[in-house]
């Protein structure tokens, strides 16, 4: 019989995952401006390096987490880590334009194994009661590697070089692969070969996922939150960095401290809040999503046109606390939609949907910058992310209530 504890200790152990997971992606953009002066990178060249990514990471997704859904989500985990930490090194190594654009289509790869298995995962392993709180510890993870990624990554780049944070991390998730191997070997065989034997073939999970009711508007919203976030992961150091005239590390440091600890606290809130409110209404989660995305559209709006220091604190505040109800919610929701084999594959097209919008974006930000700036990049996504939310409600009818012992 499966230890109680077992369920918190995989959360316990994929956060650490999670926080590789984000660091290994966000330091890229934290030292953007030597990147461009060590190896004459152009600003569309930088955009492209985040499009690279966003774009073999969208693409692999689906197919990821159908391999996660149908060959077991601990061998996805472990392979996922393994690779995307060899090629952070392989990053660290890189000598020109070419050598970044081709480690960081690996990444995406590679890092595509990783969220969708271990979201299913943690659903898997967590009931109604707590699977929104779960799934919220677990992103909290996402959002310190946004934090380390951005403030230690400017930190380490202007002391030591910009390869210095990548030979580093790479080196560290090398080491805990082998402690994630540990863990899934002793904890998760018989359950893996149990789900898996059951799983269906490739062309009858897409025609089922297609027939889910409200996957499609979900896949549309989801899409519209990674249009405002990639744009404010890839280009608001640099956007600090110039508007502000802030260091590299003051820039990196502020273009995610002050989201990301808004946003853990708002993901905790958020994933406690739905796991309460769906025991009162099958609707409580969808929600608490759809209040996340109104509190922080304004808030991105806003952040376009700060001109103060007060006023652009309390932008990003707000907007990452309206992030985090969101981010809590999109698998425990889709767990009410989806039966548990199509999950994995779910995600994995939310993640192509959001990364392929995600990347057309962030190249075209960088395209434009000379001519109209980042601020109205940044306005334009916060009318993306309202219509998101007004989207989510079309949803509400579609839920299916949660037994709950």
């Amino acid at each position: 019989m499966k230890p109680r504890r077992h369920p918190w200790l995989l959360v316990a152990l994929l956060w650490v995952l999670a926080l590789l997971n984000y660091v290994d992606r966000q330091v890229l953009f934290s030292v953007f401006p030597l990147l461009s002066s060590d190896l004459r990178l152009t600003s569309v060249e930088l955009g492209m390096l985040s499009t690279a990514f966003l774009w073999t990471y969208g693409l692999l997704s689906p197919i990821a987490g159908y391999v996660a859904d149908r060959f077991g989500r601990a061998r996805a985990i472990g392979i996922s880590v393994l690779v995307w930490s060899a090629v952070t090194v392989l990053t660290g190594l890189s000598r020109n334009m070419t050598q970044l654009v081709l480690a960081r289509a690996l990444m995406g790869i590679s890092e595509a194994c990783y969220l969708p298995a271990a979201l299913a995962k943690i659903a898997e392993e967590h009931g109604p009661r707590t699977r929104s709180l779960a799934v919220g510890l677990h992103q909290s993870g996402l959002y310190a590697g946004l934090v380390l990624g951005g403030v230690g990554g400017g930190w380490a780049a202007q002391h030591y070089g910009w390869r210095a944070p990548f030979l580093m991390l790479g080196g560290f998730g090398l080491v805990y692969f082998v402690v994630v191997s540990k863990f899934f070997r002793v904890t998760a065989p018989n359950a893996e070969q149990a789900r898996t034997a059951s799983a269906p073939a490739v062309g009858e999970t897409w025609r089922a996922l297609a027939r889910v009711p409200g996957f499609a508007a979900m896949t549309a919203a989801f899409s519209g939150t990674a249009i405002a976030n990639w744009l404010v992961y890839t280009w608001l150091p640099l956007y600090l960095y110039e508007r502000f005239h802030l260091s590299l590390t003051q820039a990196g440091f502020t273009a995610t401290f002050y989201i990301q600890a808004s946003s853990f606290m708002g993901i905790l809130l958020g994933g406690w809040l739905a796991d309460r409110w769906s025991g009162v209404s099958p609707r409580g989660r969808l929600y608490t999503q759809v209040a996340g995305t109104f509190l922080s559209a304004p808030f991105l709006f806003l952040l376009g046109g700060a001109n103060s220091w007060p006023v652009l604190v309390t932008a990003l505040v707000l907007f990452g606390a309206g992030r985090g109800f969101y981010d809590s919610n999109t698998m425990p929701v889709l767990c009410q939609l989806a039966p548990d084999h199509l999950r994995s594959t779910g995600y994995g097209v939310f993640n192509f949907a959001g990364n392929l919008a995600g990347g057309v974006v962030a190249a075209l930000a960088g395209a434009g910058k000379s001519s109209l700036g980042l601020a109205p990049a940044f306005q334009i996504a916060a009318g993306v992310l309202a219509l998101s939310g007004i989207i989510l409600l079309t949803v509400r009818g579609k839920l299916v209530s949660e037994p709950r012992p």
